[in-house]
């Protein structure tokens, strides 16, 4: 008996919403959600499904019947293949409502709990040209436009410097301009493309593990520093030194010049040396006086303005005196903890990455801060009741935790020891809903912010403040 072909068309579907990933949604005429990934909400579009599951279809939009008023003219001629900006046909004030809801959605539906309003998302000045790190990938195999696929011309020129095709992991999409990075971030990624090019210093390709140029990466800083690293395959010495001379030669203001040799099958860079070839292995960010020593391995909100507004709605929301011990949890390179330690008694920051707790200990020399300590480990395995005994019960938590959000065994302990006020700030609504729902019993909602740290994509930062319960 033949199969049944899953893929459907559906047509003329109107577009509802906006929801996780950057997918649009729609309802299909069986009554099971659609995720469509190249419309906006608004439009009009027959939709033809690539896949089937019990609840839901996913496709995508083959032909608009009528286009949505919340749509705007993308910026980007790479937008539609890249898979970086996906909200880009999307009227800002549009992406901020969406961001918004998907916020309160996940906060009631989720965490299941009593919540105040929430406080209007505060929107990014900058919406685009506002990250401060990009990372670039080499390839000599680059992916093909369809222009170029249809034009029936052979590509001779197949090197590649950008981004990977979403879904693809060897394949590059070969990238002009970003809108992301300021100057001359666009600059130093053409230039070295087309030096190596010209001086057949061959691009990787990840598929044969052949090649010598693996990733570029470009820093910069409110301060005005750049920070410019490239990861060579194996070493040859001539074509490294080659393409390393071009670099600081024609880029005379990069601040710090580096490179990194990694034979490993992947590009991580965080168990490598990296070698410092000109000029300072770190760069500055600054922030209210505070400076704060960048490496090329150092963890630093991406957005340096919208960052300094985070920060200052997480001190807000902690209702600091200067008489609180304050726990800084997944504090990173220390970066809240010293942004809040002239309003606490003390701060203690606990991070799992040693060196970027080396950061955080040679950051707060440097800014002349004295109350403050970090500790490196596992949180799970240092927040326990022997730290707390050794270092004091915290008056208020201020927590940061990666996307998967806090370890259960960390919400456990912060029940135990009931501090006063916690301040958690989260890049996924989602995990922090839940942890807010086992905190519910002990601790009442009673601020939300949500912050867009990143315009024309569909992440949110969220803060939300905890009150212990009376009574």
């Amino acid at each position: 008996m033949a199969r049944k072909n899953k893929k459907k068309r559906f047509e003329a579907i109107e577009i509802t919403g906006a929801g996780a990933k950057g997918k649009a949604i729609a309802t299909a005429p069986d009554g099971r959600v659609i995720f469509v990934d190249n419309a906006v909400p608004g439009d009009v579009a027959d939709i033809q499904t690539f896949q089937k599951r019990k609840s839901y279809y996913k496709g995508s939009a083959v032909n608009f019947v009528s286009y949505s008023d919340k749509r705007t003219e993308p910026v980007c001629e790479h937008f539609g293949t890249c898979g970086g900006c996906k909200w880009q046909n999307m009227d800002y004030k549009y992406q901020l409502q969406y961001k918004q809801d998907e916020i309160e959605n996940n906060l009631k539906r989720l965490g299941k709990i009593e919540l105040p309003e929430t406080t209007p998302i505060l929107g990014s000045k900058d919406i685009y040209f506002y990250r401060n790190k990009m990372e670039f990938s080499f390839s000599d195999s680059r992916w093909l436009t369809l222009n170029e696929i249809n034009s029936g011309e052979e590509i001779e020129d197949k090197n590649a410097l950008g981004f990977h095709i979403p879904g693809m992991w060897d394949k590059i999409l070969n990238i002009k301009k970003c809108h992301l990075q300021e100057d001359p971030s666009n600059a130093i990624r053409n230039e070295v493309r087309d030096f190596a090019t010209n001086n057949d210093i061959p691009f990787f390709n990840a598929r044969n593990q052949e090649g010598l140029l693996r990733t570029l990466m470009i820093r910069t800083s409110s301060t005005g520093e750049i920070m410019v690293l490239i990861q060579f395959f194996y070493e040859d010495k001539a074509k490294r030194e080659l393409l390393l001379d071009f670099v600081a030669e024609s880029f005379p203001e990069i601040t710090s010049l580096q490179y990194v040799v990694n034979e490993k099958g992947n590009d991580t860079i965080y168990d490598q040396e990296v070698i410092c070839y000109k000029g300072r292995d770190h760069i500055f960010e600054e922030m209210e006086g505070l400076k704060f020593k960048i490496n090329a391995k150092s963890f630093y909100q991406t957005n340096s303005e919208q960052a300094y507004e985070l920060y200052k709605i997480t001190r807000n929301f902690a209702e600091l005196t200067g008489e609180e011990l304050v726990y800084d949890l997944y504090t990173g390179t220390g970066t809240i903890a010293q942004f809040v330690a002239k309003k606490a008694k003390k701060v203690i920051g606990v991070e799992a990455v040693p060196e970027a707790i080396e950061d955080a200990k040679k950051n707060a020399e440097h800014n002349n801060i004295q109350n403050t300590e970090f500790f490196a480990g596992d949180m799970k395995k240092v927040f326990t009741q022997d730290f707390i005994n050794q270092h004091g019960h915290p008056d208020v938590i201020i927590t940061d935790p990666p996307r998967d959000g806090m370890h259960k065994d960390v919400v456990a302990q912060i029940i135990r020891i009931l501090p006063e006020r916690i301040v958690y700030v989260s890049c996924n609504s989602a995990t922090q809903a839940r942890d807010l729902a086992l905190l519910d019993e002990h601790y009442k909602v009673t601020k939300v912010q949500p912050v867009d740290m990143f315009p024309q994509t569909h992440h949110v930062e969220n803060v939300v403040r905890l009150d212990l319960r009376r009574g």
